[in-house]
């Protein structure tokens, strides 16, 4: 994620609600609302008609070998990369595709006009690119345009398997105006978070060829799949934490650090490696040399990050994965951010995060996992996340350390293009931790209302009704780098999010949606999943059409009001029975559900499916009534996003009920 704390924005529409008026003119057209060609045909012919890879399914390959070196004193890295990537494509490729990251920071990109980058800092300064074909190793032809490299071969690389390699040596700086990178001073030492630091293969995929969307800054990321071995050499005094596993412990950890690491493998309570009291001393380090080399793996990743500092308080603990498998969760922070209503809880929060989201829907497939505290206030990469050392709230640790690690499902298994695509990876993640906060230490936090989902706090269906009606409302499907910044996580992460609960707990049911999204992460792990990939295997998994709300919640900006309008009696009489005449008055539409109460004290809900809308408004329901109605609400449980309630109750004469 971008910027974790836009509450303020996020509150934006609340504020001006009383003003809104509620659309209210009948504008239902229900050959909009279930039309037929939506989805006809998959993506590819690579993609399967029911939303899984098709058995010819491809994607590429990119691996990296990466050395570099922290510089403190010039808060500068110098690096060389040698990058092998592999042609799975039916496609010969005369020429390849970069991005990169840091130009954002350099003066002229694009990002610093369209969202105020600061560019300070430069970008990558390239001293030497080679194309290296078996032994032999050319400069390459190479064009920088932004934050995208195009390399032109003279040779293509053959489709179907066929490598190439390339390697870099170039030098960025860090600098405290950047984001998703940067440095922060502390009381004991500079804090360096470390991403995008290295060139990084566009995606070449079945649907769109070269993924060459400029990084702007409100677009994330797509990436290709590989293996990392990446070292790090500086300072003897700073310590290391980077994505995967550390593979040489004994050469830059003293020997009680190593042992404390291992007796954390098989413990349930956080344990120290260095203690607040040993942060800074000569004992939480290894001497005798002025710099150390930290070397790190990890396979089958889309990316790698790290983070370095000499302040680091650092513990640990054993996650429980499925079938006996373990983890190890970890949190480094600043002495300053030691405590129980900051960091000192973090590790118990990334520990539960991570069991949780992997006995629910997919187990985490990383040997470790790390939360560290430094100047990015909430970003995730593969196996760790970046989050503000200035939290002094035990709920919002929780929640952004439970929400940065939860892109570990989406989008590090489930590929997804954040890029084009941001309510997949933001809304999906928001949505599986709704129930996450809900299980944490019985309902400490719950249940999830702050800045990702629900910021009014009241009721998530009904509170995003200012925002549904507002006439410069937005679709969820636009690019991110063209939403407005200040609804960006309204759409994102809350309104999607809340599609999905709407889809489990109110259109489908638990088990049904369940086996489905586990479906999809499971058919789509590793690989790169399009929007309607998902729409078409949760259609199948469930065995539901559910098109009209797909297409309603996700790409149209149209809003629900269903109504009651007006109860009768068969021959007058209660006891023959009801006609119970509902509308829809808006273009969305939703299953109804009522809840009818009867002047002998009976009380019935009735759930009627969405197909009742199929020939148009009104639909009069049939209800067996056996005395006089009192009393008919729709949604009583106020579970929609129902834009006027005003018309969703009705009252029999001489009757004045609550409307619940």
């Amino acid at each position: 994620m971008k910027h974790l704390f836009l509450l303020v924005t996020a509150l934006f529409f609340f504020s001006g609600a009383s003003k809104l008026i509620a659309q209210n003119s009948a504008v239902f057209d229900q050959h909009q609302a279930f039309n037929p060609n939506l989805m006809t045909y998959p993506e590819s012919p690579y993609r399967s008609a029911s939303g899984i890879p098709a058995a010819n399914y491809w994607q590429n390959k990119a691996d990296y070998q990466i050395k570099a070196e922290l510089d403190t004193t010039n808060h500068e890295i110098k690096a060389s990369v040698i990058l092998t990537y592999t042609n799975n494509s039916p496609d010969q490729l005369s020429y390849l595709w970069l991005e990169l990251g840091q130009n954002l920071f350099q003066e002229g990109s694009r990002g610093s006009f369209s969202q105020s980058a600061k560019t300070d800092a430069g970008g990558f300064q390239f001293d030497e690119i080679n194309v290296v074909r078996k032994t032999e190793s050319i400069p390459a032809d190479y064009l920088v345009d932004d934050t995208r490299m195009q390399i032109r071969l003279n040779e293509p690389v053959p489709a179907k398997g066929g490598g190439i390699q390339l390697s870099f040596q170039y030098s960025f700086k860090i600098s405290n105006t950047q984001f998703r990178t940067g440095l922060a001073a502390t009381k004991n030492g500079t804090i360096y978070d470390v991403a995008q630091w290295y060139p990084r293969m566009c995606v070449y995929d079945d649907i769109r060829g070269w993924n060459t969307l400029p990084y702007q800054g409100a677009g994330e990321f797509y990436c290709e799949y590989g293996d990392f071995n990446y070292e790090i050499t500086l300072p003897a005094d700073l310590i290391v934490v980077g994505s995967g596993e550390l593979t040489n412990p004994e050469e830059v950890l003293t020997k009680k650090q190593v042992n404390r690491l291992q007796k954390a493998r098989t413990t349930d309570a956080t344990q120290f490696i260095i203690t607040p009291d040993e942060v800074g001393t000569k004992s939480a380090r290894p001497q005798g040399t002025e710099k150390r080399c930290w070397k790190f793996t990890m396979t089958n990743s889309r990316d790698v990050a790290w983070a370095a500092s000499k302040a680091y308080v650092w513990d640990a603990a054993k996650i429980d994965l499925p079938e006996g498998k373990t983890a190890l969760a970890m949190s480094v922070y600043p002495i300053e951010s030691v405590g129980d209503s900051a960091w000192s809880r973090s590790t118990e929060y990334l520990k539960h995060s991570i069991e949780h989201f992997s006995s629910w829907w997919f187990p985490y497939p990383y040997p470790v996992a790390i939360n560290i505290a430094g100047p990015v206030g909430g970003m995730e990469y593969p196996g760790l996340c970046f989050c503000s050392w200035k939290f002094n709230s035990a709920k919002v640790t929780y929640f952004v350390t439970a929400h940065e690690i939860g892109h570990n499902w989406f989008p590090m298994i489930v590929g997804s293009n954040e890029r084009r695509h941001a309510f997949i990876d933001e809304g999906f993640n928001t949505f599986i931790d709704i129930y996450a906060q809900d299980d944490f230490n019985n309902g400490e936090f719950a249940p999830k209302r702050d800045g990702e989902y629900d910021p009014e706090g009241k009721n998530p269906a009904r509170d995003i009704v200012p925002y549904m009606i507002r006439p410069d409302a937005e679709s969820l499907a636009n690019l991110p780098d063209v939403l407005q910044q200040k609804y960006s996580h309204t759409l994102s992460y809350y309104k999607s999010a809340l599609g999905l609960v709407i889809a489990r707990e109110y259109i489908l049911d638990t088990d049904r949606f369940d086996y489905a999204f586990r479906e999809f992460i499971r058919q789509w792990a590793f690989k790169h999943p399009a929007p309607n990939d998902f729409f078409r295997l949760m259609n199948n998994a469930a065995g539901e059409d559910l098109n009209w709300f797909w297409n309603a919640w996700y790409y149209q900006t149209w809003t629900l009001d269903q109504a009651v309008t007006k109860v009768e009696y068969t021959e007058d009489a209660p006891a023959k029975g009801a006609k119970i005449t509902l509308k829809n008055l808006q273009q969305m539409v939703m299953p109804v559900k009522l809840k009818i109460k009867e002047e002998n004290g009976t009380e019935t809900v009735v759930e009627l499916p969405v197909e009742v809308w199929q020939k148009g408004s009104p639909y009069v329901y049939p209800f067996a009534s056996k005395s006089k109605i009192i009393s008919v609400d729709v949604d009583p449980d106020m579970q929609l996003p129902d834009i006027d309630d005003s018309n969703n109750h009705w009252r029999a004469d001489g009757h004045s009920l609550s409307k619940k």
